[in-house]
């Protein structure tokens, strides 16, 4: 792996802290998981801001739950043979599992124990937040293979008045215009669906704070999937709706399947044409309609909050057979599935950065090559280098901002915006005062 990686290298290393974490919705698995990254961050002076919000706090329709405490769960047989233990494998334990400390056989045992049939060689991924009961969750293989017999199931767990954590950075701007990256902190130990979204969004925090301008200003946010996203937005949404121009939830980002964007709910935003924009000249892309979501972007696309909020990923949660199961493990990802999205989301904030509304400088079409931007010998061919640089001076009249330009003449907003730079550099191109595109 080259320096060309060196983004993914990292991202990679870090996944690999974060995977072992048994992580819920709430928790001390979300808060080491926080402390982390936060860790990560401070190497380049950056604060992640952490918040706590205590069990019982009513956010819309949604009330935070009680923090389940998880500190051992196995099933051991007659001959006190642990036949699973989390501390192996936390998929072993059902998430927000009550406690239990009982002897059954087997018939009853298989009560609560969850599979998935047609996948019998993986572990699922279960969960039961808001309603009080117990499981545990093995391959099909291995129950099929479980003896009759006396069975000990055992779960040290709480649930108490605790509370639920989100984490943030604001990295401010010359407007209070803002952009949003969004991921979720409350998967147990599985590398894409959970580990791939906080570090990448980890190394796009670095990425924008090491710009020398800023347009936007920028605020990245970790938290639970769903209750958090709602807990968050319960908050902050009025914020939102006065300064919020694009964001994205970033899941399953660190794989080497097709690019997919999860469309807003009617699909003309800003953010929709914009990523659309760029994923449009990258090998493997596919969109999704509002109606195949599943992620945060539910929240922020609900009726009232209605922000212009899509959902990027490699391959797309529910597509991939690794998915929920202990087959999403560190294998399944890759440093170049990760740098691959990083490169993405990179062209799309340099993009986002650089949609003005431009005008040319000059009456009638300037003459590039004594600027440098042509060749000084006409040939047939020469044309077709500068035909990028011709066709956006061309419709840059004042009234069409770069992503229009960029559908208008069938070049990704991601090559022009190096044609913007030299242009401004030259002083061919102004931007028409409090033209911001949106």
């Amino acid at each position: 792996m080259g320096n060309c990686l060196r983004a993914g290298q990292e991202m990679y290393a870090l996944a690999v802290k974060l995977f072992p974490i048994c992580r819920s919705i709430t928790g001390e698995g979300v808060r080491q998981t926080l402390e982390i990254l936060s860790g990560a961050l401070a190497e380049d002076g950056i604060e992640l801001v952490t918040h706590e919000v205590p069990s019982g706090t009513r956010a819309f329709d949604w009330t935070v739950p009680k923090e389940w405490v998880i500190r051992e769960a196995y099933i051991e047989d007659g001959s006190g043979n642990h036949v699973i233990d989390m501390a192996e494998n936390n998929l072993h334990v059902m998430g927000y599992s009550a406690p239990v400390d009982q002897w059954v056989d087997l018939a009853e045992l298989k009560d609560h124990i969850y599979t998935q049939p047609d996948q019998p060689d993986v572990i699922p991924y279960v969960t039961s937040y808001y309603k009080e009961c117990y499981g545990f969750c093995m391959s099909e293989a291995q129950k099929n293979s479980l003896p009759e017999g006396r069975y000990h199931m055992y779960i040290d767990s709480q649930l108490i008045d605790g509370s639920l954590t989100y984490a943030e950075v604001v990295l401010p701007g010359a407007t209070d215009d803002e952009i949003l990256f969004t991921s979720y902190v409350c998967h147990p130990s599985m590398a894409n669906n959970e580990c791939s979204g906080p570090v990448l969004l980890t190394e796009l925090i670095r990425y924008v704070n090491a710009l020398d301008h800023r347009k936007y200003t920028y605020r990245f946010l970790l938290n639970p999937e769903t209750i958090g996203a709602i807990t968050y937005l319960s908050r902050n949404h009025q914020h939102l709706k006065e300064h919020l121009k694009a964001g994205l939830v970033l899941s399953c980002v660190g794989d080497d399947g097709d690019y997919s964007l999860v469309h807003t709910r009617y699909g003309h935003t800003l953010t929709d044409r914009g990523l659309a924009n760029i994923l449009k000249s990258r090998r493997g892309y596919r969109e999704y309609s509002f109606l195949c979501r599943g992620s945060d972007e539910r929240q922020y696309n609900a009726p009232g909050i209605d922000l212009p909020v899509a959902g990027f990923c490699r391959s797309k949660y529910g597509t991939f057979p690794e998915y929920h199961t202990s087959a999403d493990d560190m294998n399944f990802i890759s440093p170049a599935g990760l740098q691959g999205s990083y490169d993405v989301l990179t062209q799309w904030i340099d993009a986002m950065e650089w949609n003005e509304h431009y005008r040319v400088t000059v009456l009638c079409e300037p003459q590039l090559g004594k600027r440098g931007l042509y060749p000084t010998v006409s040939q047939k061919g020469t044309y077709d280098a500068v035909f990028a640089t011709v066709n956006l001076l061309a419709y840059a009249d004042g009234r069409n901002g770069l992503f229009d330009i960029s559908e208008r003449i069938h070049v990704p907003v991601s090559r022009l915006v190096e044609v913007m730079k030299k242009l401004r550099e030259k002083h061919l191109l102004e931007v028409v005062d409090g033209s911001v595109a949106f």
